[in-house]
């Protein structure tokens, strides 16, 4: 029985943001390639539970009685846990703990190495939003996304972690306060200057401990929130220069919390069996781990969806975001909102008695005549049976939309909301909201999928719910 890695899963958003487009908009230069922009409905922990649904899907059994973790710089909410909301839209049993590890980017490597030692099924989620001042290389280079990784140990390990190896010193380069919306930096050769020895420690004794040296690493990773430093460190002549993984960061920039499983996941959607990873972060010190991809790689991966692959999430993204948008969404510029009623805030007592369907998108079917309840019911619309039910978690099963309208007068963020009646496969007719859509290209009969998304937020309170997005094609 080995310990490591049996399923992964990562997620990016829709959206891009071009970075001509930001510096069209600020009149300077701001280079070429893309961020992904989380929605106007999402937040870490949304990004959270779709990564961790991903993973799930293709996870060994028994897989859902696993404990979660959640890491991240931008919580949706302090003094409360926000791995139990991930912990409940996974429809998980109470019997499994849910904590969060977040506040540092280094918090993630952190969750990872907890799993990596712990006993028991772990799943790690890492989810993050990178934000900053306009005009910043924050902004522009910062990214938004997560990844999801479960750890067991099991005859049926994927990736099996064979070392570990930390460089830890105190210096400051990077730093916010609390309530405070973006990060403040000192002068990047001095950062250099400091990670660079660190790392260095770090994958020497990664290397020792694994028995393995520098040329036999197959597949070479550096992520970490000092460019110069990461720069610095691909470029060592100390490994084979085929070595190095791409880091994704033209295409999605830097997610924080999040990128270093974001660039290991894409890194095992290709690697061969056998192969060797050397992963290292630099946040706040270097954490180097050596890592094996094992013989049931392929298998594994011939098991999952072809549109679970970081590169068909890359290529199915939409990348006309306007600048005006981004910071619309991050709040950063205020406009004016419908002439309605704001939301009102969801209240604690029928959120808790419903939690089921409200988080869990858990349906009830009938088990006299089989017809399906969406919400959950005690009495069959159909035959009139009481009490005659059975749950089904509907939040994986896919819908068809049988009508839809476009409201440019309710009250969203991004207007115009665009609702529609979905008929879910197997029965059942529900009524939602749609996201991640053109509201031009939408048709009657079109394939949707169920998301997981921030309705509103009022009064401090976060109202999350189920919402559908079009299916992509997979690329």
């Amino acid at each position: 029985m080995k310990r490591g890695i049996v399923a992964y899963g990562t997620y990016l958003p829709y959206w891009r943001l071009a970075r001509p487009a930001i510096g069209a908009a600020l009149g300077m230069p701001a280079g070429g390639g893309s961020r992904s922009v989380a929605g106007y409905d999402e937040d870490t922990t949304t990004m959270a539970v779709e990564a961790a649904r991903v993973a799930l899907a293709s996870a060994p059994q028994p897989s859902r009685s696993c404990e979660v973790v959640f890491s991240t710089t931008d919580p949706a909410y302090l003094d409360k846990a926000n791995a139990v909301a991930v912990h409940d839209a996974l429809g998980l049993p109470r019997s499994a703990p849910a904590f969060d590890m977040i506040g540092s980017v280094s918090s993630g490597s952190a969750a990872l190495r907890y799993a990596g030692r712990a006993d028991g099924p772990v799943l790690v989620a890492l989810s993050d939003m990178r934000n900053g001042m306009g005009g910043s290389s924050d902004e522009r280079d910062g990214g938004d996304g997560a990844a999801a990784f479960l750890f067991d140990s099991t005859s049926q390990v994927v990736v099996e972690f064979l070392s570990f190896g930390s460089a830890t010193s105190e210096f400051l380069d990077r730093w916010r306060l609390p309530g405070e919306a973006s990060s403040h930096l000192w002068e990047e050769r001095f950062g250099e200057h400091e990670y660079i020895p660190l790392a260095e420690q770090a994958m020497a004794d990664a290397l020792k401990q694994a028995g393995v040296t520098s040329a036999e690493i197959d597949h070479f990773i550096v992520t970490g929130v000092h460019t110069r430093a990461v720069r610095a460190l691909q470029h060592s002549s100390r490994f084979p220069a085929h070595a190095l993984a791409d880091d994704l960061t033209k295409a999605i920039g830097n997610t924080g919390t999040a990128h270093q499983g974001l660039v290991l996941a894409s890194v095992l959607d290709s690697a061969a069996p056998g192969a060797l990873v050397l992963a290292v972060s630099l946040a706040d010190g270097v954490e180097a781990t050596v890592l094996r991809v094992s013989e049931q790689i392929d298998d594994y991966r011939n098991s999952r969806s072809a549109r679970a692959t970081v590169a068909s999430q890359l290529g199915s993204a939409k990348g006309d975001l306007s600048y005006m948008t981004f910071i619309t969404w991050r709040e950063r510029f205020h406009r004016e909102p419908p002439r309605r009623p704001e939301p009102t805030p969801p209240a604690s007592p029928p959120s808790a008695r419903h939690d089921p369907w409200k988080f869990a998108f858990t349906a009830s079917r009938c088990t006299a005549c089989g017809t399906r309840l969406i919400p959950p019911g005690r009495v069959c619309i159909n035959c009139g049976a009481v009490d005659h039910m059975q749950s089904e978690r509907l939040a994986d099963v896919p819908a068809t939309v049988a009508t839809f309208t476009i409201d440019r007068l309710a009250f969203t963020p991004s207007p115009p909301m665009v609702v529609a009646v979905v008929d879910f496969d197997g029965g059942g007719r529900f009524r939602c909201e749609l996201t991640d859509v053109d509201p031009d290209s939408l048709c009657i009969g079109d394939r949707v999928e169920m998301t997981f998304r921030k309705v509103s937020t009022s009064q401090a309170i976060h109202n999350y719910f189920w919402k559908a997005k079009p299916i992509r094609k997979e690329a």
